[in-house]
Formats: C-alpha cells, sequence, structure tokens
C-alpha cells in the first residue's frame, strides 16, 4: 500500500515551553490583526511505501538523539548568526521507520493526500532539496515566517499535491504553510 498522509499537530502538544511561545505569539499576531486568536497547528507527513514508512518534520536539531534520524538538510532559527548554536538550529527529517512526536495528538488527521506511488516517491526525493531559510523569519517576503509548515507546504507544491483544498483543523491557523507554498515556486536552492 502507498500513502501520503498529513498530521495537523497542536503546536506545542508534549511541551510546555513551545506551548507558551505558540500562545503567546498567536495572541500577538491576533491584536495586531484585528482578530480573535486561534489554535496553532505544526504539520507532518507520513509517506507509506511497501515496507517502509517514512516521517517528514522539522524539529530543533537538540530533539532527537537517534544517530540515524534521516537527517536531509539543517537551518537557523531566528538569525543566521544564532545558527552556529545546536540550540538554534533546525533540522528536516526524512526518517525511514521512525517517529513523529505527539502523533496521538493530530486532530483531523491523518488526511490522505494521495496514494499514488509516483508522487511518494517524488516526495521521498524532492525533499533532499527543501530550502534552509532562517526558521521564523519572512524569507521569502510574502508576510509568513519560515517554519515546521513550509516545509511540508514546499514539498507537497514541489510534487504536485493540489493544496488548494487543505486548511488546518476548524478554527486554526498553520503559519508558515504559505510562506511554504510561495517558496515551491522559486528555483530550488539550499541558503
Amino acid at each position: 500500500m502507498t500513502a501520503v498522509d498529513l498530521y495537523w499537530l497542536p503546536l506545542g502538544a508534549g511541551g510546555h515551553v513551545v506551548r507558551f511561545n505558540g500562545i503567546a505569539y498567536e495572541r500577538l499576531s491576533a491584536w495586531f490583526a484585528h482578530r480573535t486568536p486561534g489554535p496553532l497547528y505544526h504539520c507532518a507527513l507520513r509517506i507509506t511505501v511497501p515496507r517502509n514508512v517514512y516521517s517528514i518534520e522539522m524539529t530543533p536539531v537538540w530533539q532527537h538523539k537517534e544517530p540515524d534520524r534521516g537527517v536531509v538538510a539543517e537551518g537557523p532559527v531566528g538569525a543566521h548568526w544564532a545558527g552556529r548554536s545546536k540550540y538554534f538550529r533546525y533540522e528536516v527529517h526524512c526518517w525511514r521507520n521512525g517517529t513523529v512526536d505527539d502523533i496521538e495528538e493530530a486532530v483531523e488527521s491523518p488526511l490522505r493526500l494521495s496514494a499514488d506511488s509516483a508522487v511518494a516517491e517524488q516526495i521521498l526525493d524532492e525533499i533532499r532539496t527543501v530550502p534552509t531559510f532562517v526558521w521564523g523569519r519572512d524569507a521569502v517576503g510574502v508576510g509568513d515566517m519560515w517554519n515546521s509548515n513550509s516545509v511540508v507546504a514546499w514539498v507537497l507544491t514541489r510534487c504536485g499535491v493540489d493544496l488548494s483544498g487543505i486548511e488546518p483543523p476548524r478554527g486554526g491557523r498553520a503559519p508558515g504553510w504559505h510562506a511554504g507554498i510561495a517558496a515551491a515556486a522559486r528555483p530550488s536552492r539550499r541558503t
């Protein structure tokens, strides 16, 4: 069986620091935008191909200790200079038979995006070329930050998956999603 499944995870599921920072960010963002704050979501992909399941997501460099966790890219968090420290770096995983932390807390998930083996294989190849923009910055100039949602939206868009009807769970937001779609329209390059 082949499947490309999207999971919406509540931001900060299983962790207090990320949850607190996410709530603070969303309240401030909503205040500036004159809207009501909503729950924030982080997304991840699970790609099922014969004999293997791959987990694709962005995490802090220090989050996982497993030596073979499928790291395909690393980038800085906040600013290029801050990325010299492992505490201000992220990594993108394409982890064969790996995990997605807190997947049991996913909301309205999994969302099956494709059962086409060519699409699944293309995603597994294309994720290795994901750009490594600075996390939390508007690197693409669309008013949206680069983050984990950007990585997922980027690879899906690059592989021709129709995202027109894909939205986070009702009432929620997925910052970075639009940055990923916009970045996918540009030639792929590591920064």
